[in-house]
């Protein structure tokens, strides 16, 4: 397993960890479903989906190590995936996330005192769970097609735009801004761009495909 070594110890270093191991698993179970789809072969051995605190994920053998450094994601998904429908398998494999997310959040808090343990736990349930992403990123696309048929207003197809850091949908009311590359869309807040900022931003490129271009030189 290529796991990322990361040891937060505050309430707000393990957030930012658990965000950041979030995004990537939003990733793969939305803008990059077709190709996590494809990874999970069944005729491969035991494979497991794993978030890493760069917003990247990976699908990848277990670790061989025992005990492992830190909690596993849910064992042999792949074995699963040719057996359900692919929305229900995706469905389960969200809710196995959640569980695998939570539990290493609680593994790096285990320090942690009462009051910092509710305070990281109730920051957390803030955010919606990978499940809630999954079945608002299914809605999105079945309203996408009965829009491309009835030629719906602007503000209706925004309103089922989902941030590709959070995972959160379009509110008018909040800043947002569109990668020139990926042509997803991201809470300004998420991405750390202010409108200000944006205005002297002609191509704007967000943290996954900087990431990306990076990796391939």
């Amino acid at each position: 397993m290529a796991s990322i070594s990361s040891s937060p110890r505050t309430v707000e270093e393990i957030f930012k960890d658990y965000t950041a191991r979030r995004a990537g698993l939003v990733r793969a179970l939305t803008f990059d479903v077709d190709n996590f789809y494809s990874q999970c072969d069944p005729e491969k051995e035991n494979l497991c989906l794993y978030g890493h605190p760069n917003e990247l994920w990976e699908v990848t053998l277990p670790a061989e190590e025992v005990p492992p450094e830190l909690p596993e994601p849910a064992l042999g998904i792949n074995f699963a995936r040719d057996g359900m429908q692919r929305k229900d398998w995706l469905s389960l494999v969200a809710v196995h996330s959640d569980c695998w997310l939570l539990s290493v959040s609680f593994y790096f808090g285990a320090r942690l005192n009462r009051n910092e343990r509710k305070r990281l736990f109730s920051m957390i349930n803030d955010l919606p769970s990978l499940f809630e992403v999954r079945s608002l990123d299914g809605q999105a696309k079945n309203n996408s097609k009965l829009m491309d048929e009835n030629y719906g207003d602007e503000e209706d197809e925004h309103g089922e735009t989902i941030c590709g850091t959070c995972g959160g949908t379009y509110n008018s009311d909040e800043f947002w801004i569109g990668c020139d590359i990926c042509e997803r869309w991201y809470h300004g807040k998420c991405v750390k761009i202010t409108p200000a900022k944006a205005e002297s931003i002609k191509h704007y490129k967000c943290p996954s495909c900087c990431t990306k271009k990076g990796r391939q030189q």
